[in-house]
């Protein structure tokens, strides 16, 4: 995103920019997506901007997510898809298109082919590597 070209997740918070809006609060909005691969496909975005999810405040983040919880039920109960993705990516390589932390809530039908996370499933890692893995993970976490 180039200086010149404006957020359009701040350019519908701040209404200069049309939005079929799910739900709004003080400091969450939830907005049917553009691209409806099946019906109610719904994004879920702070109105603060916030570029990437590990720049987004604790508490910030808990009432995104919790409004991610609370459109799924509706989702559920309205569309009764066979399942529900639910996704956030983070910069380019992630899939990331727009820089403005979203939550993307898709109803599945079985065998639709819309998301696939893996090519070809990994393989079982060995539980003394996963432990490696753990421990030196935990000398990151920031509980604030």
């Amino acid at each position: 995103m180039s200086r010149h070209t404006p957020c359009i997740f701040c350019e519908i918070v701040s209404g200069r920019s049309p939005a079929s809006i799910v739900f709004e609060n003080q400091d969450i909005l939830a907005l049917m997506n553009l691209r409806q691969a099946n019906p109610g496909h719904v994004l879920v975005i702070p109105k603060k901007h916030v570029t990437f999810l590990y720049e987004l405040d604790p508490l910030l983040a808990g009432e995104l997510f919790r409004c991610v919880a609370v459109v799924a039920r509706a989702i559920q109960e309205r569309f009764h898809p066979d399942g529900l993705t639910v996704w956030q990516s983070n910069g380019s390589a992630a899939g990331q298109e727009i820089p403005h932390v979203h939550v993307h809530l898709l109803p599945r039908k079985t065998g639709d082919r819309h998301v696939s996370f893996y090519p070809d499933i990994p393989p079982i890692m060995e539980r003394r590597q996963l432990d490696a893995l753990a421990v030196d993970l935990k000398n990151y976490i920031r509980w604030d």
